[in-house]
């Protein structure tokens, strides 16, 4: 099927890694009742399109008004979906749905609104409904960086000084608190100049598939410390705070 976009939704179908594991994580999702799925934050539509096979009703919701547009066009054939241009916060729920999809995804939640969506919206879930994806996984690393400014691994250069932790696992069944805060504690496995920390978000779409970053699905993040040399089996303690869905400019590190 050939899909409408716009440039940037464009570059989210030519991930397509990243549509095979939302792909199989539909086609496998196992529930009693699936008479229907909410698609929040819609995009083109190509996650409600999978799901019309599966469901009896699917109502997508986006914001964007030429997003809406393309959305609405690639649907049209399906009688199973409707199509709302509308910000999921504003948006009277009147039913409760066996399943929400919501890939409002970013690097450790940061810079997208999945989590207040999300506490939102899971009041119209039903007890037994599922979300896809499931959850996240984020992981920290020590790092040296080549660029002092907070930026995104896509193709840059930096060194990881330690190894990989895993500092903060999140289930979106449950209530997310926003406002993250957590003190680090991260071996230096070499002699070096530290400057930066790496954030890594892996994405559980299921109990059975979780995704690694992807060009277009959380790309690992980097955020610049204050420059110190470290040695070789170094204890380092950084805090790290930020607001999940408030933007990377709520990133705010410091050692300790």
């Amino acid at each position: 099927m050939k899909f409408r976009t716009t440039p940037y939704h464009s570059h989210l179908l030519n991930d397509t890694d990243r549509l095979s594991v939302f792909y199989e994580a539909i086609n496998e999702c196992d529930l009693d009742n699936k008479e229907l799925a909410y698609d929040l934050g819609c995009g083109s539509g190509v996650l409600s399109y999978f799901l019309t096979d599966h469901f009896d009703e699917i109502i997508s919701l986006e914001i964007d008004k030429k997003t809406f547009n393309c959305a609405k066009e690639n649907l049209a054939d399906f009688d199973n979906v409707e199509v709302v241009n509308s910000d999921v916060l504003d948006y009277e729920f009147t039913k409760k749905a066996d399943l929400i999809v919501c890939e409002m995804l970013d690097t450790a939640l940061i810079d997208e609104e999945e989590v207040p969506v999300l506490n939102y919206a899971k009041r119209f879930l039903k007890e037994d409904g599922k979300i896809i994806p499931q959850g996240i996984i984020n992981t920290v690393e020590l790092a040296h960086l080549e660029r002092h400014y907070l930026h995104w691994d896509e193709g840059v250069n930096y060194e990881t000084l330690s190894k990989t932790v895993v500092y903060d696992e999140i289930n979106f069944l449950d209530d997310i608190e926003p406002d993250f805060k957590i003190n680090l504690k991260l071996k230096a496995e070499n002699d070096a100049l530290l400057n930066g920390l790496k954030i890594t978000t892996y994405t559980k779409l299921s109990d059975e598939i979780i995704a690694g970053p992807m060009p277009m699905l959380n790309p690992p993040l980097l955020i610049p410390l204050e420059e110190r040399h470290i040695k070789q089996n170094d204890f380092i303690n950084v805090e790290l705070k930020y607001i999940m869905g408030n933007g990377i400019e709520s990133i705010q590190t410091k050692y300790l």
